[in-house]
């Protein structure tokens, strides 16, 4: 597949983006993989005009990020700024918080909440994103709380990323949940899973029991713009993990 398109998650690589330093180091050596672009997310309290310096020295592209949920709520305008400075479309909140996860009412309120703030961020030239975990599977009234927050939402300004790893974890199918959001999702979060002694854990795209051939084709077909490679956690050195990853991809015929 078009490797331009792969992204770094950062959060998988987050022991090594606590510093400026670090991240300058981290930047180097996944570029040297082979990613030209990344997510932020995760990283450490640096200055975002050193993270925009740091990215452009390594010749990547900042795409899309997850952000606080604090931030969205209370410091969007300056949020929005930032992400105009790294020249970064895709505004996104990883989870949403506890508090609205145990009942239809709260996947409601949520939604409605961030409607608004999805509104914010496409009246200025933005888009917001949503990531899912596996709890936005529990059913209420039998509907999978992912459900309730597609239903409550405005497809023109309230997009997803669907993790591929917590759909299945949930239950859920994930190339249908991809085909599912045709129109409203331009990012897609890649995440394999696999089996050891019983238990299922976080793999390398390609080392697990995922579908890939299917999970990309129908990414292709709604028209998935970028593809962010993510580990939550690693059973190896977390660059080796991002390599494996990438080169599965890079050969990945479809």
């Amino acid at each position: 597949m078009d490797t331009k398109k792969v992204v770094a998650q950062l959060y998988t690589l987050r022991q090594f983006c606590k510093t400026a330093e670090d991240l300058a180091e981290t930047f180097k050596k996944v570029r040297n993989i082979g990613y030209e672009a990344v997510q932020v997310s995760g990283i450490g309290p640096i200055a975002p005009e050193k993270v925009k310096e740091l990215a452009d020295k390594e010749g990547l592209k900042i795409v899309v990020t997850h952000v606080p949920y604090s931030r969205l709520k209370n410091d969007l305008d300056a949020l929005i700024k930032e992400h105009k400075m790294w020249d970064c479309y895709y505004i996104g909140l990883g989870s949403m918080p506890p508090e609205y996860r145990t009942s239809k009412e709260g996947f409601i309120a949520f939604a409605k909440e961030f409607n608004e703030i999805a509104k914010r961020i496409s009246d200025n030239g933005l888009k917001f994103v949503y990531h899912n975990h596996k709890f936005e599977f529990e059913k209420f009234d039998g509907l999978t709380g992912l459900e309730i927050i597609f239903n409550e939402t405005d497809p023109e300004v309230f997009q997803f990323e669907i993790d591929t790893y917590w759909v299945q974890a949930g239950g859920g199918n994930p190339t249908d949940w991809i085909r599912k959001m045709k129109g409203r999702m331009d990012v897609v979060h890649l995440k394999d899973m696999a089996i050891v002694k019983d238990q299922q854990v976080f793999a390398e795209i390609g080392q697990g029991n995922l579908n890939w051939h299917s999970i990309i084709e129908a990414c292709e077909e709604i028209g998935v713009k970028w593809y962010c490679v993510e580990q939550d956690t690693c059973m190896r050195d977390p660059f080796e993990s991002m390599a494996i990853s990438f080169d599965y991809l890079k050969n990945l015929k479809l």
